[in-house]
């Protein structure tokens, strides 16, 4: 079957699909015109690094190039640990017992030996608090969420404080609409091709001649005189 005819089938009954995206777009109003929750988010950097070893005699200390390389597989630690559990139960610790909770608030980001730590909070007084709890945490107790270190302790040197903004609206909120008219349009065109299938007219001197009967005669479409 050829293009046209696809878009014959789909022309016929053009009505089924502009009504399924009129109804959808309809029934998905209410919830884009509903007033979103006001979310805020906060963005910290640290600078991750651990105390070099000392020197003991002559040794070769490689240039501290073994400091270097375990600065970048403690940030990586911490960076996993900042979306856990357990450090978010130590900055509502440090918070007190009255606080919320910021369990599932944190999330983080690893660039070389950068550290981001980004949370998203409903209440910008509080998620103020908790940044700056956050900071106490990471600075103060940070070797609590890492591997054994020995002697050294890991050192977290705040190069970005934290900027609280208005949080963005998520992806899936920007795709909603899209995709719901998306998956309309799909199913107005697959109604469309199963109606015409269920349909057993004839329309065209194709159809006709594909059945075996011969074709003697054909009425041209009545064209409406627009003078």
């Amino acid at each position: 079957m050829e293009l046209r005819e696809y878009w014959g089938i789909v022309r016929r009954r053009w009505w089924i699909v502009a009504g399924l995206l009129v109804v959808v777009a309809l029934l998905s109003l209410p919830g884009l015109l509903r007033p979103r929750g006001r979310a805020y988010t906060v963005t910290m950097r640290f600078n991750v690094g651990i105390t070099p070893e000392e020197h003991r005699g002559d040794d070769y200390a490689y240039d501290h190039y073994y400091t270097w390389l375990a600065s970048e597989y403690l940030m990586d630690d911490l960076a996993a640990a900042v979306r856990g559990g357990a450090f978010a139960a130590a900055v509502h610790a440090r918070l007190g017992a009255e606080a919320p909770n910021p369990a599932g608030a944190f999330a983080a980001a690893t660039e070389h030996r950068v550290l981001s730590v980004y949370i998203t909070w409903g209440d910008e007084a509080q998620l103020r608090e908790i940044a700056n709890a956050t900071v106490a945490v990471l600075q103060e107790e940070g070797h609590r969420f890492v591997g054994p270190l020995g002697e050294a302790r890991p050192v977290l040197r705040l190069i970005d404080p934290p900027m609280v903004a208005p949080a963005p609206r998520s992806l899936r909120e920007k795709l909603d609409l899209p995709l719901r008219l998306g998956l309309a349009l799909l199913a107005g065109v697959a109604l469309t091709f199963l109606l015409d299938y269920l349909d057993d007219s004839v329309r065209s001197r194709a159809e006709v001649e594909a059945m075996g009967i011969p074709v003697l005669g054909e009425v041209p479409r009545l064209l409406h005189n627009r003078n």
